[in-house]
């Protein structure tokens, strides 16, 4: 079954850091592209765990809203 999730990623000083903020599982990688991969990769294994299968059969887990904040510092 293919599920849908939100990638946020960042640069970071060493790396690119790539979040999923509906499930709390983050990566990295030297570049945009495989801090993309390596989180899809973390995603599906966390997916694979009977645990997390059934919170999500309880709970399901809506798709995360980005938006842009802008505050004066």
């Amino acid at each position: 079954m293919r599920k849908e999730f939100s990638a946020v990623i960042t640069k970071g000083k060493i790396a690119y850091v790539a979040l999923c903020p509906e499930l709390g599982v983050a990566s990295q990688g030297k570049t945009e592209k495989s801090a993309f991969a390596n989180l899809k990769e973390a995603v599906e294994l966390y997916l694979e765990d009977e645990d997390v299968q059934k919170m999500l059969v309880k709970s399901p887990i809506k798709k995360a809203k980005i938006s842009s904040l802008a505050v004066t510092a």
